[in-house]
């Protein structure tokens, strides 16, 4: 969880804990909480999608694109003044209907439970994240030269192999909510696999993020 704190103490990862504060209406202390399980849940739901020649096909359209991680390059002006743009909110949403699907409901209601911020804001603070998600794994696509879907696969295998044991009530709870073999049903293993402080989603945040 080291790596990932560092996000969010890093430059980048306060502005985008003051984005989707102000855009929630979150305090920052509870929209960081939030995110530090939001996050690791998000890229697991991503990994399952790549199972799929379509999923596989979509995600790496977008992070050739759109999603290449130029977002990172102007988060502090993009977060400020209240928060993000209605576009990278309704951007947020997509990626979130994408990655999610039925289940949004389930993970919001999660975090919300885990974190005792409400459902609502909750959707708000994932919208927000989304993009910038999707900005980080698009730059860590970029500098690796992936480009098929084995790639895809073991990238967000690997950056989830590290998660440490501070997501499994919420993992377990999602779980609970959703026994119809749906598209985070292999969520638990992945951040559930490993203890290991070194590696994983935490040092890919912070090896991109200056830590």
């Amino acid at each position: 969880m080291a790596g990932l704190m560092d996000l969010l103490n890093s430059d980048i990862g306060k502005s985008l804990i003051s984005g989707a504060s102000a855009k929630s209406g979150a305090s920052e202390g509870d929209t960081a909480s939030v995110l530090s399980m939001a996050l690791p849940v998000l890229m697991g739901a991503m990994k399952k999608n790549v199972q799929t020649e379509e999923g596989a096909s979509g995600l790496l359209g977008a992070l050739s694109g759109k999603h290449n991680g130029g977002i990172l390059d102007t988060i502090g002006d993009l977060m400020g003044n209240g928060g993000p743009d209605d576009n990278t909110v309704n951007d947020g949403a997509g990626i979130l209907g994408h990655l999610l699907g039925s289940n949004q409901s389930n993970v919001e209601n999660a975090l919300s439970s885990k974190s005792g911020v409400d459902a609502g804001s909750i959707g708000q603070i994932l919208k927000v994240a989304a993009p910038i998600l999707m900005g980080v794994i698009g730059k860590q696509t970029q500098q690796a030269g992936i480009n098929n879907a084995s790639g895809m696969n073991s990238l967000l295998g690997s950056l989830l192999g590290g998660e440490s044991q501070g997501n499994q009530s919420l993992i377990t709870s999602l779980l609970d909510s959703d026994g119809d073999g749906s598209i985070l049903d292999d969520v638990a293993g992945m951040v559930m696999g490993s203890n290991k402080s070194s590696g994983g989603l935490g040092s890919l945040l912070g090896g991109l993020f200056g830590k």
